[in-house]
């Protein structure tokens, strides 16, 4: 019989703030599945979930918002990182899941081996870059969907300068509708990206920003 597929989202009778005491009773819960892994979901239908254990010299916790680094590259016998991380597997899960505009469940261990399921973040932006052992690391911006809803559109200021763009804050699976709806195609020139995860666009502007388009920097939303 075929396995169900992981639920995305809340789990009932879950809700943040709820403890589990190891990885087996997590997996038992549904919360995450893997009892190693990381990372949870497919590659086509994007993460489910992922835990922080403290496992990556990258990693940026700052509650509301975390720069997570991707999995793989690490020696499994001393944890050091020894070699560049791809875009596969979990990765590109978390890819997906930035596309898609599909919330992933997060859990934190807090003490040995507790953990505390956190509640659902948005993948809002992903890029890779050299870490500190010198090797070719993925990064995702995770950021809580319930900030999110409660802040309203703000300017994000995480993501690297040399990555930076005008971005705004916005529910991404709003976003991942409208752009589904014209097919990840530009409605300005008429380009359309394809990428590992599948196609991709970015947030639109009535006027092109940078050169040589020579736009101007949005105002404040209405």
């Amino acid at each position: 019989m075929k396995a169900a597929a992981p639920l995305v989202g809340e789990l009932p009778g879950c809700p943040p703030g709820t403890l589990f005491e190891g990885r087996r009773a997590l997996s038992e819960a549904g919360v995450h599945r893997p009892l190693q892994a990381g990372i949870a979901g497919t590659a086509l239908g994007g993460a489910v979930s992922v835990v922080l254990s403290g496992g990556y010299e990258d990693d940026q916790d700052s509650g509301h918002q975390i720069l997570y680094t991707g999995e793989g590259g690490r020696d499994p016998r001393t944890g050091a990182q020894t070699a560049h991380q791809l875009l596969t597997r979990g990765n590109l899960a978390l890819a997906r899941s930035h596309l898609l505009g599909q919330p992933v469940r997060v859990v934190r261990r807090v003490a040995g081996a507790t953990y505390r399921y956190d509640g659902l973040f948005l993948v809002t932006a992903f890029w890779h870059e050299v870490g500190r052992s010198g090797y070719r690391i993925w990064r995702f911006l995770l950021e809580s969907e319930a900030t999110l809803e409660s802040e309203g559109p703000t300017a994000a200021t995480a993501a690297p300068d040399r990555h930076a763009t005008t971005r705004l804050r916005r529910l991404s699976r709003h976003a991942a509708q409208v752009k589904a709806w014209h097919d990840h195609t530009c409605q300005l020139c008429g380009l359309r990206l394809s990428t590992p995860a599948g196609p991709y666009a970015e947030a639109a502007h009535i006027r092109p920003l940078g050169q040589p388009h020579g736009g101007e920097e949005p105002g404040p939303l209405a």
